[in-house]
């Protein structure tokens, strides 16, 4: 196995959508129980998962439904699911450290078509060296699975002898390990040096590799909920709560007291200030997070999405938390409706690399060329949401990439363009973040390491970037 510090040349997505709201909750927020049984389909799973990742390009929540949803492993217990997600997103976010350990007890690369054994050895070296599995349990689990595969099972031993030297020599081995430097991309991190300095590239670097914290929004009374769930009122006013078990089972979920969304995704919104009564679009809406945000301030909402099953996915959102508005299935560069709005917020697809904490496969599919593409599509996207601003209504264009060509510069380019439009700077406790959190002119820059801990609760947030505009004129 050969130390793949440049992330392996999958076919990456054909869109670079946003995606920090697509899964119900974070992939690794807390250690998922061992699985019942053996646990040879969990690790058989997972080793499969990390395959179409790793060896195909395909997102990690495309990968879990396609193999979660395969006959082989239909009846998965939802503890075996959650080990499998675990491992995972485990060796997602500690790709190049172990790597780069088991690289050291392989005299020579696998070949690629043994590629379930390599991908076997890094879930078994995450379960050793990250996840606290006894190593009797991952070494014998790894070597089931490694003979269960036909083209691989004559290499049970050498996964028996390689994992036995993970467990021995791999602790001191990994305490010794640049984790930022093996695990981030290198044209990703010199980016944040240039934009950030070298000090908070690396902080952001390692904020991005912890798993990131179970967040919600509520409908009403969050101090009543954070009591109720046993969480944490953040000064945002998003609640964190311990992630324990299915989310569907937590007090409050089925009767659609709140949803769940990081404390970064629910800020933008809040910029639009009292919507009470106003005529609101959401473009690029589904899932729904905000969506359902200004209708519970009593907005009249339309959402638009140009993805059908994705809508359909934020009016399953809206009928369980019993809140309204008007889902029209668009492209949002083209539509068309025929009148104004007192506001808008353009939620833009983007390389979303602020949320890597939640999404670690955006480590390995992501490419240095990918800004290219979706910055022209960002700017057209802006230029249309701009033209449905009523005079004197509000505009807030956001992005969940930590990339300045796709907050900062944007938004510099487009006022430029625009001098009908004018900047309208937020404040700190207006939003209740940190005073660093607001740039010199008046935009929310959120960074991964960004919301101190307390207590037993974790800090850290998605990095975001949100700015308000208003309309002066026509």
């Amino acid at each position: 196995m050969t130390r793949q510090k440049t992330r392996n040349q999958g076919q990456h997505p054909k869109e670079p959508a946003s995606r920090r709201e697509r899964s119900a909750r974070p992939f690794d927020a807390v250690k998922a129980p061992e699985p019942g049984g053996t646990g040879a389909d969990a690790r058989s799973c997972a080793v499969a998962c990390l395959v179409r990742v790793l060896e195909r390009g395909q997102s990690l929540d495309d990968a879990l439904s396609a193999v979660f949803g395969a006959a082989r492993f239909a009846a998965l217990s939802a503890r075996d699911r959650a080990f499998a997600r675990l491992i995972v997103a485990t060796v997602l976010r500690r790709h190049g450290e172990l790597t780069a350990i088991l690289t050291r007890f392989l005299s020579k690369p696998l070949p690629a078509k043994f590629g379930h054994v390599r991908q076997n050895l890094l879930s078994a070296s995450a379960q050793l060296l990250c996840l606290g599995t006894p190593a009797h349990a991952a070494i014998s689990l790894a070597v089931e699975v490694t003979r269960a595969e036909r083209p691989s099972a004559h290499l049970d031993r050498l996964t028996n002898a390689v994992l036995r030297r993970v467990a021995a020599e791999g602790p001191a081995l990994l305490a010794g390990l640049d984790a930022v430097g093996l695990d981030i991309p290198d044209w990703m991190l010199a980016r944040w040096e240039r934009a950030y300095g070298p000090e908070t590239a690396r902080m952001i670097g390692e904020a991005s590799l912890r798993p990131a914290a179970l967040d919600i929004s509520v409908k009403a009374d969050a101090a009543h909920w954070a009591k109720e769930l046993g969480g944490r009122l953040l000064p945002t006013g998003s609640v964190r709560v311990p992630a324990e078990g299915p989310i569907e089972a937590l007090p409050g979920f089925r009767e659609g007291a709140w949803w769940v969304q990081d404390a970064a995704a629910a800020l933008p919104h809040r910029l639009l200030g009292d919507v009470r009564g106003q005529e609101v679009a959401d473009l690029c809406a589904a899932p729904g997070g905000k969506t359902m945000a200004l209708a519970a301030a009593g907005a009249r909402v339309t959402a638009v999405d140009q993805s059908g099953a994705r809508l359909e996915r934020l009016k399953d959102n809206l009928r369980r938390t019993r809140l309204e508005a008007d889902c029209i299935e668009a492209d949002v560069a083209t539509w068309s409706p025929g009148r104004l709005f007192d506001a808008v917020l353009l939620d833009a697809p983007c390389t979303a690399t602020g949320t890597i904490r939640r999404h670690p496969d955006i480590l390995h599919l992501k490419r240095a060329g990918d800004l290219e593409a979706i910055v022209p599509v960002q700017a057209r996207l802006l230029e249309s949401a701009a033209a449905l601003v009523r005079p004197g209504g509000r505009l807030v264009y956001c992005t969940c990439s930590l990339e300045p060509e796709e907050g900062e510069w944007q938004i510099e380019a487009f006022l430029e363009r625009h001098t009908e439009l004018e900047s309208r700077p937020a404040v700190a406790a207006e939003l209740g973040v940190e005073p660093r959190s607001i740039t010199p002119k008046g935009q929310l820059r959120t960074l991964p390491f960004h919301l101190a801990p307390e207590g037993s609760s974790p800090g850290g947030i998605d990095g975001f970037f949100a700015a308000r505009l208003e309309r002066i004129s026509r």
